[in-house]
């Protein structure tokens, strides 16, 4: 649950201000691999959150530099790295392909909604951590919950 919020919290603050603040983005990472490394509770071992959360930073990284490299400018923030590196150090590298297929997809339709309503063309910035929030909410409570509620239905 405090995971929830502190996604739902960081995506009011990218909405806000088109910043996901290093004082939340890199205590996520460290927590969530103590949870996952500490906690009888974890969600996968804490090899797979230490790649998660190595993979999860280099992947954004990456295609950074590289749109960097054609277009002469950042295409995505650093911020958006970090959350998907804690997003990777809770929930394992595995989930992180679903996980930036989720949050593209979410982001084509929220994003092009998010510059109709602000008035703006398909060149302007919009922010990327709601949707990697939105998608990290999914993967976490998809294996638990959502299943259970549009199958209990049916027992």
């Amino acid at each position: 649950m405090a995971l929830i919020l502190v996604l739902l919290y960081l995506s009011y603050i990218d909405l806000r201000s088109f910043r996901l603040p290093d004082v939340i983005t890199l205590p996520l990472i460290m927590v969530g691999l103590c949870f996952n490394g500490f906690s009888p509770l974890h969600f996968v071992n804490v090899e797979d959150a230490l790649w998660g959360a190595f993979l999860g930073y280099a992947v954004l990284w990456f295609l950074n530099a590289l749109y960097r490299f054609i277009k002469k400018q950042d295409g995505i923030g650093m911020g958006d790295a970090k959350l998907l590196a804690a997003l990777g150090s809770w929930l394992g590298w595995n989930v992180l392909p679903s996980l930036l297929l989720i949050a593209s997809f979410a982001g084509i339709i929220g994003g092009l909604i998010y510059l109709q309503w602000k008035q703006q063309n398909t060149r302007n910035a919009f922010p990327f951590g709601p949707f990697l929030a939105f998608a990290g909410i999914i993967e976490l409570l998809w294996p638990q919950i959502i299943p259970h509620l549009l199958l209990g239905s049916l027992s």
